[in-house]
């Protein structure tokens, strides 16, 4: 490392080597990066554990190859290596000029010079409404069992490791931390000695990017794993949180928190921060660790900022790395991103990466307003009702002044923000009712502070109304300590308000109010309703189809993969917390996005590789994949919110690239019959596909392409088929393993709208540990550019159903030639 005056246009640049990583460079021994079938018998992915402890000796080398090469180039001048890597890519991070960055690039030991770039973060009630106390885990065990022995690692925000969600000592049961985990926990006044246990067996920090542009803030960051946050807590907890922990805000019982997974271990590697986000080079630095230490799976509930820019999405180095922990038997799960639901929103692109959309379970959390006159409002809100059958008075914030505030039309004074402004004798005993308006949006004003305002001019409750100019927030409930409502809809506002003024008494020449006629009473607020209309696709899951490049070129690759619940979701919370101005203080949190649904995934992923050791990533993925839903509660079809603004108005059938696969079934997964199954060596072929990429793979995987490859997405042994230009006819294999007892199955299929296809053979005996291969030809019938969908269904007489979704955008009859 060489230090001097810091260079105002130095940035960040991730540097990758031509010779091979630790991984690459023992993996042609092992071929564990590979699950070949051979001689008829399934052969499944096995993990290497400890699969560094012999390439150690090459890990210093290359530590000390970064720092003779840096040496080398830079001799004399300032720089400042940040990380090396060593395991999953060769290279190191390094701050330096673009003179600099450009004299590494020319050098032939390099491969490539990429910019840094950002990346953003993208439960009471699930375990039931997935079914694990009667099904997953009662078959496996129940919640004692479930998870044990499995380590996921968790690349996010930190974590509060003081939270009960994340104690040892709540079972009497064993609790051994895995022997093939090898993690350290990094000790720093802000995570002390003694944070660490049998649960939480991992943490590390990674910030050294964030470091170097003087954007860390000590304070509200932690220069530790602590998370200052909130988020790394509570997607932890979703996935393996303890069985049974209390749900306690505001002072009121929720119900009783589960992780997916209870009894798994927790490895964190916090490499995003409340201030700023993260940067690639130590989300990089983060994974590559975890690998090190050998996780199981990996669990990121984050995406970049932007689509990668070059020549395919999937040549970046977050992407790349976790190919590479895949290699290494390590099960990938990333949010899809919360950018939806424009199509080719996706935010995470790679077949190896298993992509998890959002969806809401069947537990909302709805109130009611009663009005004098008989109407009756609903709302959400986690607040208590008024009390008995009284009816209180209605006042507004702006008709409750006091008299030298002489511009009442100022927006923030409806807002209740400052007890000060509000005469507590108009106040006191009524309702008080504030304006939503989009301050609250932006996070200027609070619902807590609207409450603390409420409780010192001794309001009984506080109703929030939805302000004309936010149009189509979607608004969550949030805790209140009093009795308290907030309208949701628009219109429901505009008819709270018309009864509200009506209601009033003025003086006739002074207009000033008289006398407040309006009375209302609040009820529910705290008990859960279950609505039969769940799951459903939420509007902000991000959709494909999968975008292959930055021309947005469509991949032949299913994107999401699945969906899973990610809508107002209990998880745990930091003490220290503050993504969530609502939930400050508390222990718990109720917040939404893809992020949320990563996790769930994560935890039952851990089931199934508790219940199937040998099983790799592609092999969980499989299983969870052709197991899925296709229905919602009442038997229908999966619906999608089509729009921002009122989106449960904008509903219709949920397709492949809403849901990848469809909603999560966590039973059925651990029983799927069959397994599509793939490797590393199939990935790696089909990166060598896309036109002009030879230097690119060898630049992260130090391995040669070689001859041409002809292994196109479609080609990949996915449990789907996406094929994104359909030239008059295509032929695509598939090849099925039989994981369980002796079986015949029967295939049936609905072809896309213009597509007419056929599957051979369309009935087969399987035997167990048997493989089958399939061929699937495809026949466009007429010209269209719009994606159509099919479905291929297997039914085993054993009662195993397979399911396969199909998608086809352009269909072509014949050639056509450009002019």
């Amino acid at each position: 490392m060489c230090q001097g005056e810091e260079v105002e246009s130095s940035a960040v640049y991730i540097v990758t080597l031509k010779k091979a990583p630790a991984l690459h460079y023992n993996g042609e021994m092992r071929r564990f990066g590979s699950s070949e079938v051979t001689h008829g018998t399934y052969s499944t992915l096995n993990k290497p554990r400890n699969i560094f402890a012999s390439s150690r000796s090459y890990d210093s080398y290359l530590v000390r190859y970064h720092d003779s090469l840096l040496n080398k180039v830079l001799k004399g001048e300032s720089y400042l290596k940040l990380y090396s890597y060593r395991y999953l890519i060769n290279g190191f991070a390094v701050l330096v000029t673009p003179q600099q960055a450009d004299k590494l690039s020319r050098r032939r030991e390099v491969a490539n010079v990429l910019l840094d770039f950002s990346v953003r973060t993208a439960t009471t009630h699930t375990p039931e409404f997935l079914g694990l106390p009667g099904g997953a885990w009662m078959k496996e065990g129940g919640p004692e069992v479930a998870g044990e022995g499995i380590v996921i690692g968790f690349i996010d925000t930190g974590i509060d490791p003081t939270h009960l969600s994340f104690a040892d000592d709540i079972s009497t049961n064993h609790y051994p931390v895995p022997a093939h985990y090898s993690g350290v926990c990094e000790v720093t006044p802000d995570f002390p000695s003694g944070s660490c246990n049998r649960k939480l067996i991992g943490a590390r920090h990674f910030a050294a990017s964030a470091i170097t542009r003087g954007i860390f803030n000590a304070t509200q960051d932690y220069a530790s794993p602590f998370d200052g946050d909130g988020h790394g807590t509570h997607t932890a907890s979703i996935a393996a949180g303890n069985h049974g922990v209390p749900v306690i805000v505001s002072g009121h019982h929720y119900g009783n928190a589960s992780g997916m997974a209870p009894r798994a271990h927790i490895a964190v590697y916090k490499a995003l921060y409340k201030s700023f986000g993260g940067f690639a080079a130590d989300v990089v630095a983060a994974i590559d660790q975890a690998a090190q230490d050998g996780v199981d799976i990996v669990s990121l509930s984050i995406t970049p900022n932007r689509r990668p820019p070059g020549l395919a999405t999937f040549f970046n180095p977050i992407d790349m790395a976790l190919l590479s922990a895949v290699k290494a038997g390590i099960f990938v799960v990333q949010a899809a991103g919360n950018t939806g639901p424009s199509p080719k929103s996706m935010s995470s692109f790679s077949p190896w990466i298993f992509t998890v959309g959002a969806a809401a379970h069947d537990r909302i959390y709805t109130n009611s307003l009663l009005l004098g006159n008989g109407l009756t409002i609903t709302g959400v809100g986690l607040a208590p009702e008024t009390d008995g059958d009284s009816m209180y008075t209605l006042v507004s914030a702006i008709h409750a002044l006091k008299t030298n505030m002489t511009d009442p039309s100022d927006m923030y004074l409806g807002e209740c923000q400052d007890p000060s402004l509000l005469n507590r004798e108009i106040v006191q005993g009524s309702l008080l009712i504030c304006s939503y308006s989009i301050r609250f949006v932006l996070g200027v004003s609070t619902i807590k502070q609207a409450l603390q305002t409420a409780e010192n001019v001794s309001a009984v409750g506080v109703i929030f109304y939805l302000d004309p100019y936010v149009v189509g927030f979607q608004i969550n409930p949030t805790p209140m300590i009093m009795p308290g409502i907030m309208i949701s809809s628009s219109n429901d506002s505009k008819a709270f308000l018309s009864y509200y003024n009506s209601s009033l008494v003025r003086n006739g020449s002074s207009n000033a109010v008289t006398n407040f006629g309006g009375v209302a009473r609040i009820l529910g607020g705290l008990k859960a309703n279950y609505s039969s209309y769940a799951p459903k696709v939420l509007y902000y899951s991000a959709r494909g189809p999968d975008p292959e490049d930055s021309a947005l070129d469509d991949a032949d690759i299913m994107k999401p993969n699945l969906i899973a619940p990610g809508n107002l979701i209990w998880g745990a919370w930091s003490s220290a917390g503050a993504d969530s101005v609502e939930f400050e203080g508390e222990n718990f949190a109720m917040i939404s996005g893809t992020s949320m649904a990563a996790p769930h995934v994560a935890g039952l992923a851990a089931l199934i590789k508790q219940k199937f050791p040998s099983f790799g990533p592609s092999a969980i993925a499989s299983a969870l994949s052709t197991t899925a839903s296709l229905y919602d509660k009442q038997g229908g079809p999966i619906m999608v919110q089509r729009a921002y603004t009122n989106p449960d108005s904008t509903q219709s059938p949920a397709t492949p690239f809403d849901m990848g696969s469809g909603f999560v079934n966590a039973t059925a997964a651990l029983d799927p019959g069959l397994i599509f199954d793939s490797g590393y060596d199939d990935f790696f072929s089909f990166l060598c596909n896309i036109n002009g990429s030879g230097p690119v793979v060898q630049n992260y995987t130090s391995k040669s392409c070689g001859g041409a490859s002809t292994m196109n997405g479609m080609d990949l042994n996915l449990p789907s088929i996406t094929i994104a230009k359909l030239n008059q006819s295509r032929t695509v294999m598939r090849t099925v393993t039989n994981i369980a007892d002796n079986e015949t199955y029967s295939l049936g299929w609905s072809a896309p709208y213009g597509v007419s296809m056929s599957v051979t053979p369309n009935r087969f005996f399987i035997a167990s540990g048997q493989i089958q291969n399939l061929t699937i030809i495809f026949n466009a019938t007429f010209n269209n550019t719009a994606p159509s969908f099919g479905r291929i269904g297997f039914y085993g007489n054993l009662g195993h159903v397979a399911s396969v979704p199909l998608s086809v955008i352009q269909k072509l009859t014949f050639n056509i030639t450009a002019h």
